[in-house]
């Protein structure tokens, strides 16, 4: 079990509410279980079963047309994100100038792997595509900000800055 599985769903019943609400805005319309899934997502952070459930049932979708959707799109989650979200690009260009490297030393520095969490919902590590900066290549963001042209030692440096 990695660490963010073992963390509890905590929905509130206002973000339920809302959830239902979206729900059945959408109910009738064909095609509906995406949008609701970007709603529900923008509602709780991230798409942990239980809302799955929920949709499931509203929309009566099976739960698992639904989880396929999910683990399907890269834009949905299944594990909350962190208030830092860092993403290391993993493209052809970022991976030959060292990305694989930077992206174990983030692991081995947070503790945790890729699409986790840290415990404190500080950090979320997640791998990307091409972000569109190869040039700067390696690359990665941390929430909307981009570093460019980096090594393993800059690590460091930049989780202290969000400390």
């Amino acid at each position: 079990m990695n660490k963010s599985s073992a963390v509890p769903f905590k929905g509130t019943k206002e973000q339920e509410a809302k959830l239902m609400e979206v729900i059945a805005a959408h109910k009738d319309e064909a095609g509906a279980v995406i949008p609701v899934l970007h709603e529900a997502q923008n509602i709780y952070g991230y798409l942990p079963i239980e809302v799955q459930e929920i949709i499931s049932e509203g929309l009566n979708v099976p739960l698992a047309e639904i989880y396929g959707i999910v683990t399907f799109y890269t834009q949905f989650s299944l594990n909350p994100k962190g208030e830092y979200q860092i993403g290391i690009c993993l493209g052809t260009a970022c991976y030959v100038k060292g990305s694989g490297d930077i992206l174990d030393k983030f692991k081995e520095r947070l503790g945790i792997d890729v699409g986790e969490c840290t415990p404190d919902g500080k950090f979320s590590l997640d791998a990307t595509r091409c972000i569109g900066a190869c040039g700067l290549a390696p690359v990665l963001t941390v929430n909307d900000e981009v570093y460019g042209r980096l090594t393993v030692k800059d690590v460091d440096d930049i989780l202290a800055k969000y400390n």
